[in-house]
């Protein structure tokens, strides 16, 4: 990741230089406060006064500049205004060009200083980060909770931006007067639906958007799918405009997630009967459902390496490899193979391309609507999970074509095989690489060519100069560099090395979701073997079933993410899940003599819905971790 402090640097208007925050002084006072502190020099209580004083100091600069600012654009604002009432009453179209042009100019000064807000904000949460980084202390929350919603804040101004709101609104209402001229007078506060087709609006929107989007309900998707970070990327550092991004791409992208999820989850309430009518026990169906999810394992990681030389490609292999896959599940019942079943389900397994779809959504959609994309990621993946069951339930129905057989244990093979011919037809006609492929391997072509007047140069001496400036630059630069010598780590070359490198919590958290999702997949792999044994379900009630099971990830998605989040922290939502899910486990066990449908039912909801709540949170803190 590119270094902040430097970002900071190389962005920041010079004229307004003096008028940041002092990054670059703060992180070397938390890194003096982290010796002094081992030295025993100073206490934590002392250390925290100190840096609450030197952070107040740096935010108070930045709010009273942005205020004069605001003042200034207010001041010009009024002026403006002065002369457009004028206007109104002798039209001159050249005097309200003129008009338009200065609003356009107050609106461009209004973007730097948009932008001068952004990049106060993000230094501001990264170095509360570093602080409770180092110090291993929640000074975030202590510092945000304090100064807030006192009658006297100063961060509302930089983190609500209520002032610079006000101005763009005036702004924006104005522009749209002039360009009604001629006509109907329309307010934008009458009809907020109607947006004002201005490229200078358009990016004050665009930037506020930038600022205020991290308050959300999206960011919880987009964590929850693995996508967005923690910390906001700051202007440098967004790299996809609009003009590369392809909506067609993205909405396949989506469609792949959908199909997956639906391929995963179709078998579920006929595993167990197809696992008999194959002479193996009931039981099997957990194999069957389990070697899908083992064989993702493996496939996430070529996937992931993949996407970083291609999309489309990596797709495509995903469509063959799924559609193979249920062929071989399909034709399984009249070869008599259960060997032939569960390659079938391997096969799809190697065909997830999870890891391609986020990271296409990661690095190929906008800033401005990727968190859109992430909620449509996971909104995607749900709908997948319960339509899955659902459709399991549809298709009980049995015939034969020639000696092929149709049954509500091979339908779903057949379905989901057309399905994904159809994907990689779509697929083949309408996906777009990304431009920035297309310019490496143009690149990696000229570099080829090239290849020969490269080693002439090298053999001719030149490397060696090279790598002695290079060594001087990186010596020079050790200082300035984001992590310290301690926070660097060589790449792991064996699996016992990655390993070390893991942090407690982090170990902490993959237990965590390692015992989740094997909680999840017991649940639903014996779903039908549990329910057939003691209720006597049919296939049609198990899939009505886990149907509703997977119509509860969205609503607890937007419960946990629109309010839960907001009343308590992190820790306190992880520990009340777990307990939750252990509390379900617990209930779905036979004790007494008698088992009802409605213990099993609610066991499964606070299982099910609870352990959703925990991979959400827990995958946040991977995320924020990596």
């Amino acid at each position: 990741m590119v270094n902040f402090g430097k970002v900071l640097a190389s962005d920041q208007l010079e004229e307004w230089k003096e008028y940041y925050i002092n990054y670059k002084m703060m992180k070397k006072k938390v890194k003096q406060y982290v010796q002094q502190t081992q030295d025993g020099g100073r206490n934590h209580e002392q250390v925290l006064k100190e840096f609450s004083r030197m952070l107040d100091e740096q935010i108070e600069k930045v709010v009273l500049f942005l205020l004069t600012q605001q003042g200034h654009l207010a001041s010009r604002l009024e002026k403006l205004g002065q002369q457009r009432a004028i206007l109104t009453e002798h039209s001159d179209i050249s005097q309200v060009s003129q008009v338009r042009e200065a609003y356009r100019q107050v609106g461009l000064d209004l973007v730097k200083l948009l932008r001068f807000v952004d990049m106060n904000a993000t230094g501001i949460r990264k170095i509360l980060k570093k602080f409770d980084k180092r110090f291993g202390y929640r000074f975030t929350d202590y510092y945000v909770s304090t100064r807030a919603n006192h009658p006297y804040s100063q961060l509302q101004p930089i983190f609500k931006q209520v002032g610079i709101v006000a101005v763009a609104g005036a702004l924006t209402r104005n522009l749209a007067s002039l360009q009604d001229h001629q006509g109907s007078f329309i307010s934008i506060y009458d009809h907020p639906s109607i947006t004002l087709k201005d490229p200078v609006i358009e990016q004050i929107n665009n930037s506020v958007q930038k600022l205020t989007h991290s308050t959300t309900f999206l960011t919880f998707l987009g964590q929850h799918a693995m996508i967005i970070p923690e910390d906001v990327q700051t202007s440098s550092e967004d790299l996809v405009d609009d003009q590369s991004y392809h909506f067609m791409s993205l909405m396949l992208n989506l469609v792949n997630t959908f199909l997956y999820m639906v391929n995963t989850y179709i078998i579920v309430p006929t595993a167990d009967d197809y696992s008999v009518s194959l002479g193996a026990a009931a039981t099997v169906c957990g194999v069957i459902i389990g070697s899908m999810a083992v064989a993702q394992v493996f496939s996430s990681v070529y996937f992931s390496a993949w996407s970083n030389r291609s999309y489309f490609r990596p797709l495509v292999f995903s469509s063959i490899m799924l559609f193979s896959g249920n062929v071989l599940y399909a034709l399984a019942y009249d070869l008599n193979s259960l060997t032939v079943l569960i390659l079938g389900r391997l096969l799809c397994g190697l065909g997830s391309a999870r890891a391609v779809n986020r990271r296409y959504i990661s690095d190929c959609v906008p800033l401005k609507i990727r968190l859109k994309a992430s909620a449509g990621f996971v909104s995607a993946s749900a709908l997948g999970m319960a339509c899955g069951p659902a459709l399991a339930g549809l298709l009980q129905t049995e015939f034969k074509i020639y000696a092929v057989t149709f049954n509500q244990n091979t339908l779903p093979g057949w379905i989901m095989s057309l399905a994904w011919v159809g994907n990689l037809i779509w697929l083949w006609i309408s996906f777009k690489e990304p431009d920035h492929f297309a310019k490496e391997n143009a690149v990696n072509t000229q570099s080829s060519d090239s290849g020969h007047g490269r080693n002439d140069n090298l053999e001719g001496g030149l490397a060696q100069p090279l790598l002695t400036e290079a060594k001087e630059r990186q010596g020079e630069n050790a200082d300035n560099n984001e992590n310290d010598p301690k926070e660097s780590h060589k790449a792991a070359t064996s699996i016992a090395a990655a390993y070390r490198l893991l942090t407690p919590s982090v170990k902490v958290q993959l237990l965590i979701y390692f015992m989740l999702k094997f909680a999840m997949e017991i649940l639903l792999s014996e779903s039908s073997v549990v329910t057939t044994f003691y209720f006597n379900w049919s296939t049609s009630t198990v899939a009505i079933f886990l149907a509703v099971l997977g119509l509860t990830v969205l609503p607890v998605n937007v419960i946990v993410g629109s309010y839960i989040t907001n009343l308590f922290q992190d820790r306190q939502i992880l520990v009340a899940s777990e307990i939750m899910v252990l509390i379900g486990i617990a209930s779905s066990f036979h004790f007494g003599s008698s088992y009802c449908v409605a213990q099993y039912v609610v066991s499964a909801l606070i299982t099910f819905v609870f352990a959703e709540v925990l991979e959400g949170k827990t995958k946040n803190k991977k995320t924020l971790n990596r």
